[in-house]
């Protein structure tokens, strides 16, 4: 059992280790060199000398070489183009080639059996070039980003310029004032909607509600390049408005409707004898009489009484274009609130009332709220309805 386990474990690891030496070569063969070296790495790592591994030095090293080669004749290519957009491009390759040999060396020397000799990796300090290629990228990029928010009104311009300033800054930390433009880019590069209020109705609504509706900090929909605002922020120009407006309130009279319910309930009244249908006394197995429960009626008469009041905001939702001042979108709105208390009282032998009308004696007749408490009732579920509506129509400009 235990020779039989050993050559099953056998056979799964072969299978596995042609399997990798395969998707090695395949690698190899589509011109994936950095894909042939990291599977070759990682097998090395675990047991270089291992002659089943000598598969992956061959492999490594001719990825490696032709890796290698196709790195320095696209830089050639790129240089020779002379375009400046091109740096970055010619930054990363060098990034690579510098890290590609890293990766290699920790595990050299790497024996190859069948030469008697070890493979070979012919490694360059490409510091040099990646430190000139970094300030011509560097500046570039800061010179192409301080034209952008110099000489555009376009702000998809100024938010390349912040991708391409904070990719300066990660590259080339506290390069001349970067930090600064990038505030500035992006203060241009975001929209801010001016977010309004208006009641069109005939109803007055209540100015803490307002405030509710109009704080959209609570709302948490800001994000990167929009930024919402209930009041307006001097030397700020405002791309959007959202206007929020109450077309009609409508709020029901106090109501108050009573129903009279009857409950009756069979109770246990003391105790009798069993009769037989001849009207004699039923006795037990030892001559006594058999004793059972009698039974009463008990009644009670309920009053239920309950108030009721509700409040329905009818409005709308508008996206206005502040720069064309033309309508963009608009969103029905409406919220209703419903102020609904019950209570009870009786007459007669509560015993004979369930729970649910037990529960309802102990409350009692409360003041009914004013209208101006509806209106601001309304609050949460209108908030919620104006985040869903602004969350899935965000703002794109």
């Amino acid at each position: 059992m235990i020779k039989k386990l050993l050559l099953f474990t056998l056979s799964i690891t072969t299978i596995v280790s042609c399997s990798s030496i395969k998707k090695t070569q395949e690698a190899l063969n589509y011109g994936n060199y950095d894909q042939a070296i990291q599977i070759a790495v990682k097998e090395l790592r675990e047991n270089k000398t291992k002659k089943s591994n000598q598969d992956y030095i061959l492999m490594l090293e001719e990825a490696f070489e032709k890796a290698t080669l196709k790195d320095i004749e696209n830089i050639t290519f790129l240089k020779k183009d002379g375009n400046p957009a091109n740096f970055e491009t010619i930054y990363n390759t060098y990034l690579n080639l510098k890290n590609r040999q890293e990766l290699i060396k920790p595990l050299l020397p790497l024996p190859i059996l069948s030469k008697g000799k070890n493979a070979k990796f012919s490694f360059t300090d490409y510091t040099n070039e990646i430190l000139a290629t970094k300030t011509k990228l560097s500046d570039y990029l800061y010179a192409n980003a301080k034209n952008l928010l110099k000489s555009s009104s376009n702000k998809e311009d100024f938010r390349k310029a912040f991708d391409d300033l904070n990719y300066l800054d990660k590259i080339n930390p506290n390069f001349k004032d970067v930090r600064d433009l990038i505030e500035e880019a992006h203060f241009k590069g975001t929209n801010f909607v001016y977010v309004s209020l208006q009641n069109k109705s005939d109803k007055v609504i209540p100015m803490r509600l307002e405030e509710d509706l109009l704080n959209f900090d609570t709302y948490k929909l800001n994000d990167l390049w929009t930024v919402y605002h209930n009041n307006k922020q001097p030397k700020t120009i405002y791309d959007f408005e959202i206007e929020i407006s109450f077309r009609e309130i409508n709020i029901s009279p106090e109501q108050v409707k009573e129903k009279q319910v009857v409950k009756e309930k069979q109770v246990v009244d003391g105790w009798k004898y069993l009769i037989d249908k001849n009207g004699n006394t039923v006795k037990d197995s030892l001559g006594k009489a058999i004793k059972v429960d009698k039974y009463k009626t008990i009644v009670c008469k309920v009053e239920e009484i309950t108030q009721f009041k509700s409040v329905q905001i009818v409005g709308q939702i508008k996206y206005i274009d502040l720069i064309t001042n033309q309508l963009i979108k608009n969103f029905p709105l409406s919220s209703e609130f419903i102020f609904e208390h019950k209570y009870a009282t009786y007459s007669g032998d509560k015993n004979a009332l369930e729970k649910e009308y037990l529960n309802l004696l102990s409350y009692k007749f409360i003041p009914f709220p004013s209208n101006e408490q509806m209106i601001y009732d309304t609050s949460e579920d209108l908030k919620n309805k104006i985040k869903s509506i602004v969350s899935q129509n965000k703002i794109y400009y």
